[in-house]
């Protein structure tokens, strides 16, 4: 079904959004600062466009001049709906769904579950449905594409009564991994059906392991602070750790929450930044400890998710470290090379879309740019033709 669809990826400070004419993109843009002097930039066909004025601090405030500001570079052309980025949408939501107030509800009653990110998503969607109450809007669920996972992968060795009352791994970053998935059939069809580990890697990290086309693995387990070292967050902990800050360091959950979400990953061992940019811009030696740590864990858990797969066929790196850091795609490619997987230098120092590993190397190599946004505007196209129900 053809239509015009905004999409939505609404973070705590940031808001990226899109307007998709069919599977088109037309115009891209960022909302940052949001909280404090949001600020918006944009490009239509490429081009740049000036920014609009937006007005107060909040998702609520400055939305509907955005809204608008959007609608009158479309030359006439109205939106048909909107479709958000959800990080979270448990065990109920395994497809793309129509927003109503049902849904916002049992979204919110999963923000214990994800509290670096649902709430932004869920306050996006509030302020359109205020601003644009006739508008239909879907929900598309990062957490939904590791739906495929076998039920071992999803366990957590905890008491089977926490396990019935939701806690087991869910696994994240799914619109993305979608969208690899699919790029890999049109650019490498035998190797997507074969086993591949995609790296996404950016503020956000984490690992997939894929057979044609389906997760069977994920790095992120319960939440999204789970499995690697991110940019301000640790990744995978002792949870006798957690312990002692309690009761050794006196912490409070809310101070927990802080530094294990906000204050570690690179910017805690660094000291310095949490931007990989930064870190490897820098000549302080913690910088470079930073740095080998967040490929150390890489490779390690990638060494896990490969031995479940029995075996690799193929690696692809994404997102915004993974798409632009040779240094770091060369380190874990040199940390799996006892796989047979054997890096072409200059192709690794060119970047865009390809393929990087040499001829003959038996493990393929590629980086492939990903686009959550372009599956988020499939998915809403998808509600609008035929709304999808909730599992179960």
């Amino acid at each position: 079904m053809p239509g015009t669809v905004l999409t939505l990826n609404a973070g705590s400070s940031s808001l990226k959004f899109s307007v998709f004419d069919g599977l088109r993109e037309v115009l891209r843009g960022q909302v940052s600062g949001i909280g404090t002097h949001p600020q918006a930039e944009a490009k239509k066909d490429g081009r740049h466009l000036d920014a609009p004025a937006l007005h107060g601090t909040t998702h609520e405030d400055f939305l509907p001049g955005l809204l608008d500001w959007i609608g009158g570079h479309l030359d006439g052309t109205a939106i048909a709906a909107a479709g958000h980025r959800v990080v979270h949408g448990g065990t109920e939501f395994m497809a793309p769904v129509r927003v109503t107030d049902e849904v916002i509800a049992a979204l919110e009653a999963l923000v214990p579950l994800a509290p670096l990110h649902q709430p932004h998503n869920i306050a996006a969607i509030r302020a359109v449905a205020k601003a644009r109450p006739d508008l239909p809007q879907a929900a598309c669920f990062d957490t939904a594409f590791h739906g495929t996972m076998p039920e071992v992968a999803t366990w957590l060795a905890l008491p089977r009564a926490m396990r019935n009352a939701g806690m087991r791994r869910y696994g994240f970053h799914g619109l993305s991994y979608e969208f690899i998935a699919g790029r890999l059939r049109e650019l490498a069809p035998g190797l997507a059906a074969v086993r591949v580990l995609v790296a996404h890697l950016g503020n956000g990290a984490s690992l997939c392991a894929m057979r044609d086309g389906r997760s069977l693995d994920t790095t992120m387990g319960f939440t999204a602070l789970d499995g690697l070292m991110m940019a301000t967050r640790c990744g995978s902990l002792d949870p006798g750790a957690v312990l002692y800050l309690m009761q050794s360091r006196g912490m409070s959950a809310d101070e927990l929450e802080d530094v294990l979400y906000h204050g570690s990953g690179l910017l805690g061992v660094s000291g310095l930044s949490g931007d990989m940019r930064d870190l490897a811009g820098s000549g302080d030696p913690r910088a470079q400890e930073a740095i080998d740590l967040f490929v150390y864990r890489i490779v390690g858990c990638a060494g896990g998710l490969i031995a479940g797969m029995g075996g690799l066929d193929g690696i692809v790196f994404t997102a915004g470290i993974g798409e632009h850091d040779p240094a770091v795609r060369a380190a874990v490619c040199a940390g799996l090379s006892w796989l047979g997987l054997a890096l072409d230098d200059a192709a690794n120092a060119a970047g865009g879309t390809a393929r990087i590993s040499t001829p003959g190397s038996r493990v393929e190599a590629w980086v492939i740019p990903t686009d959550e946004e372009a599956v988020i505007a499939r998915h809403t196209l998808a509600v609008l033709a035929q709304e999808p129900g909730r599992n179960g």
